[in-house]
């Protein structure tokens, strides 16, 4: 708890009064959303006290609050993974950080891998469930300040924000899918088995990260809205199929101004 409030009130001394209403957590090549926060205030993560230093491809590694969507938000421009070699308290520090200093709800994005067939390159997929094969983040000591020993887990996607963006969605155009993120531990992509069986066991999608920051969120009792961009289409896999870190990106970027029209209204309406 001591590392938690030592860099909230870093940040919080940073802002000039400035009070974050939505954290935002950008996945790899979805950072393009923090250039549209107006008014920023960047804070580098390798300034901040106990925060680490963001090595993954495609993430900036910048702490940034401003106006978005007309509310005060939070937005990490890249997030820690536990492939990096943190521990889980690491990997969710900034999102506990995020709640000491006010947030009311939490949207988390990511790129992820397609396995079900329906699913095509660019699609985006509003999160519903979740399968965890990474460790809890809650191990350990309970930290009573921040929830229970024992959250519930039923509905770690909050109902109503879901069917806020199926409801905006319709109303701009935008085609979504609906289903269950694996996230497994990485870094190494997953074999052609590992794909056909997170298919097997109820996986739509299948990433590297997220969840650990979804659980650190309802632990402290914050509602949480949640997407994944189908970067690589993990369910045909031909002779020459090759998943490339490369393509992840231009595939995130090409989705990313959908994912910025439907969080900015959103938060708009929350």
């Amino acid at each position: 708890m001591e590392e938690i409030v030592q860099a909230a009130e870093f940040i919080k001394a940073r802002l000039q009064g400035l009070q974050p209403e939505v954290g935002i957590v950008l996945g790899s090549g979805l950072g393009a959303l923090a250039d549209q926060i107006e008014d920023s205030v960047v804070i580098p993560y390798s300034t901040i006290p106990n925060f680490p230093v963001s090595t993954a491809i495609g993430h900036k590694g910048n702490f940034i609050v401003g106006r978005f969507g007309g509310k005060t938000v939070c937005a990490m421009q890249g997030r820690f993974h536990y492939y990096e070699g943190y521990a889980m308290r690491q990997v969710v520090l900034p999102v506990r950080v995020m709640v000491t200093l006010g947030i009311k709800y939490l949207f988390v994005s990511n790129a992820a891998g397609g396995v079900n067939p329906e699913y095509r390159l660019g699609d985006m997929m509003v999160i519903r469930d979740h399968i965890n094969l990474l460790p809890n983040p809650l191990i350990g000591p309970n930290i009573e300040e921040l929830g229970p020993r024992f959250p519930d887990m039923t509905r770690p996607y909050d109902l109503n924000l879901i069917a806020l963006a199926e409801k905006i969605a319709a109303e701009k155009g935008i085609k979504l899918q609906k289903g269950v993120y694996l996230a497994g531990t990485g870094p190494s992509y997953e074999t052609p088995a590992e794909y056909r069986y997170f298919r097997l066991v109820g996986a739509d999608v299948v990433g590297m990260s997220t969840i650990p920051e979804v659980i650190a969120a309802r632990h402290c009792g914050i509602p949480v809205f949640g997407v994944s961009v189908v970067t690589n289409e993990a369910h045909d896999f031909a002779e020459d199929f090759e998943n490339d870190a490369e393509d992840v990106l231009v595939q995130a970027d090409a989705a990313s101004k959908r994912m910025i029209v439907l969080f900015t209204e959103m938060i708009k309406s929350i």
